[in-house]
């Protein structure tokens, strides 16, 4: 047998691979190198040398030297199979899931009692979303070794994507039974956690494994998922901030951080942090899923569409999000028939997607007796063990189902579960609420206009079309923006983050200099100007602008204010049977919602007294129905534009629409939304009454 050179006493191959393994256990990583690099010199290519350097260099976190020398030890004519496990593992770390997933599977074809082959060719088919096969892999793996607490670890984490809450959690625990101290296992503990909406033992979990473990990268990102699914998205990215410390460069934070900032609408900034993870990682789908929700965010729709397809594409886990994504968009695009066929098609990948489901829902009418009925009410019986999310989701669809087949009963049933569930995933402060909006009126007393008239920046571009939430808004954004002269720009927060980022409102505003109020005007225009594209005017149709209205003419004199209105009941209703997409707190508790009403309505009296009223037009959802022409023409003069025909076709504006209402203004003007709350009132105690009408009266008003 060769003897290895390089050493005063004559040492055998094996004597210096044992020594190489004893100093590599003992911590000794420069005395295993040098010996394994001698053994390659007396015999290159040498396959347990190559196998140990790469484990070494995979221990110091270069992948592709680790990958590089597993790749010419599987080579060797007789490397053992566990050579390719380790390989398939890396190769996963890598991103590289088909190579990955070809060497996991020959090291089990070589050796079937290999259990952390079965483990890891578990683990590379959960990524690449082969979830029943990664199921099997890892209860293979589980009867080799039973008292592997990775791979119960594993079996939950595949479980999870499977949808079966309930084995997920008890593989975590009996991971976690196995080594209490298994960072990664109280970390996935948390990912489950939030899915089920109890954040704060999501929240504990992942702290704990970050505790254990302070540099798994997994638990920052979980924890940065609880807070963001608790709106808390300032405290996600703080999380993020202490992630990217040591791994600043890693595409999953890059990721994460996109997504906080999408949702705080910082937008450029999230566009510039997920191209660099794509950039980093572009066989990445999470990557460019969230790309793709960026842009569109942004308005770029094609480029979204392109993104949402290769996400779907690639291996990953997120393909029936970006499916789900992919309609969703073409839907606000106006592209209905192409919309449904792309729910189709989630369907027809992940049958009884409840996102796909759902998404559809709003777009089509239900008739007795629809499958997707059956398949939504499977969803709701499931109970925890779907996410929260979901079944969330399941319920609002049923409501809006059943009101369509004229199952009230049921209907409510299930938009009341929706509601309170919904209601249950953040905090909300009704009363404060209220305080907050008495104290705004406050401040703007009738002196304040004369004491600043035309101080702002004056522009006749902005027009703000504010109110309740589904009172009209879209519709009349609709008939105005289908005006050649006109960009209707949808729901823009640039006034809110204008507003809260000057620090005067509202205990300052009293005191307001001119130069401040001009500073805030030139500080939106330079927001919104270049969404106008050019036109006379852009519409930013925010409904809770009303909270700001009182501002608008002092920093925007020239700017014109729409205010939507409804009937009450209507309106409340209306948001009640809505899942919304964005944060409207106030909505999903009947008495919480009829309170918000009537101080939104208190605030609305004293604009109309305090505000100039030239700047002012108050519409009514109803008038528009009874008579759009005369309505339109009067929006059009108030906005100072020359009449156009156009404004009476609104329903062929192909515009893109992100409101809840983006299927209704795809229509023409209908009139079965007026007065519909009636045929509803036994349902609706609580918000009656916290409107102040008698539901006893209902049968005389009606």
């Amino acid at each position: 047998m060769s003897n290895v050179p390089g050493s005063s006493d004559a040492m055998s191959i094996p004597e210096a691979l044992g020594r190489a393994h004893a100093h590599w256990n003992a911590g000794q990583a420069d005395q295993a190198e040098q010996l394994c690099q001698r053994v390659l010199a007396a015999w290159p290519s040498q396959a347990e040398a190559l196998h140990l350097l790469g484990l070494m260099a995979h221990a110091y976190g270069n992948l592709d030297l680790a990958i590089s020398h597993l790749r010419e030890a599987c080579r060797a004519p007789r490397a053992p199979a566990v050579y390719s496990s380790n390989l398939a593992e890396m190769y996963r770390q890598k991103g590289l899931l088909a190579e990955g997933e070809e060497a996991a599977r020959r090291a089990v074809a070589m050796d079937p009692a290999l259990a952390s082959g079965w483990n890891n060719l578990g683990i590379v088919l959960q990524e690449v979303g082969k979830f029943a096969e990664s199921l099997e892999c890892l209860e293979r793996a589980i009867a080799l070794q039973p008292d592997s607490p990775q791979a119960h670890n594993n079996l939950a984490n595949t479980s999870r994507r499977l949808g079966r809450m309930d084995r997920a959690e008890q593989h975590y625990h009996q991971a976690l039974a196995l080594n209490p101290a298994y960072a990664e296992a109280h970390s996935n503990l948390a990912f489950l956690r939030s899915t089920q909406g109890r954040y704060d033992e999501a929240a504990a979990s992942a702290q704990r494994a970050i505790e254990l473990s302070p540099r798994l990268v997994d638990a920052y990102l979980n924890l940065a998922e609880v807070e963001s699914s608790r709106h808390r998205h300032d405290a996600a990215l703080r999380v993020l901030d202490m992630l990217a410390a040591f791994a600043p460069q890693h595409p999953a934070a890059l990721v994460a951080r996109a997504k906080a900032l999408r949702q705080l609408e910082r937008l450029d900034e999230a566009l510039a942090f997920v191209r660099q993870a794509v950039t980093l990682a572009p066989k990445s789908a999470e990557a460019h899923n969230t790309l793709a929700t960026v842009l569109q965010s942004l308005g770029q729709t094609d480029e979204a569409l392109a993104h949402f397809e290769q996400a779907a594409l690639l291996p990953g886990a997120v393909a029936e999000e970006a499916l789900v994504g992919r309609a969703t968009l073409l839907m606000e695009a106006g592209r209905r028939d192409d919309a449904l066929a792309a729910f189709d098609r989630v369907l027809g990948v992940f049958p009884g997607s409840v996102q796909a489901l759902a998404g559809r829902a709003d777009a089509r009418t239900f008739r007795a007796g629809d499958a997707d009925i059956a398949a939504l009410e499977a969803c709701v019986a499931e109970g925890e063990r779907r996410s929260l999310t979901d079944r969330i989701s399941a319920h609002f669809a049923l409501g809006k189902a059943y009101l369509d087949i004229q199952d009230p009963e049921r209907a409510f049933h299930h938009l009341d579960t929706g509601n309170r569930q919904k209601r249950s995933t953040f905090t909300y402060d009704a009363a404060a609420t209220c305080q907050w909006m008495e104290r705004v009126a406050e401040a703007f007393t009738p002196e304040l206009y004369p004491r600043l008239p035309a101080a702002g920046e004056p522009s006749a571009l902005p027009v703000f079309i504010l109110g309740m939430p589904r009172s009209g808004t879209t519709l009349i954004e609709q008939i105005v923006s289908s005006h050649p002269q006109v960009t209707g720009a949808g729901e823009l927060s640039a006034l809110r983050l204008v507003v809260e980022g000057s620090g005067l409102f509202p205990a300052r505003v009293p005191g307001m200099t001119g130069d401040e109020a001009a500073h805030l005007g030139r500080e939106y225009l330079s927001r919104v100007t270049p969404l106008a594209g050019g036109r006379a005017r852009l519409v930013d149709k925010m409904p809770g602008n009303f909270l700001y209205a009182g501002l608008i003419p002092l920093m925007l004199p020239g700017a014109r204010i729409i205010h939507a209105r409804r009937d009450p009941v209507d309106t409340c209703l209306s948001c009640y049977t809505k899942l919304f997409s964005g944060e409207q707190r106030f909505t999903y508790d009947q008495t919480e919602l009829g309170t918000f009403y009537r101080h939104y309505e208190r605030l609305m009296a004293h604009w109309r007294e305090v505000l100039p009223p030239e700047c002012l037009i108050e519409v009514d959802y109803e008038a528009v129905v009874d008579n759009l022409e005369d309505e339109a023409r009067r929006l059009v003069d108030f906005m100072g534009l020359p009449w156009d025909d156009a404004c009476l076709n609104f329903h062929d504006n192909r515009r893109v629409v992100r409101t809840a209402s983006v299927n209704q203004v795809r229509q023409p003007i209908y009139k079965t939304s007026k007065g519909r709350w009636q045929a509803y009132a036994g349902y609706l105690g609580p918000l009656l009454a916290a409107l102040g009408i008698d539901a006893h009266d209902v049968q005389h008003r009606a």
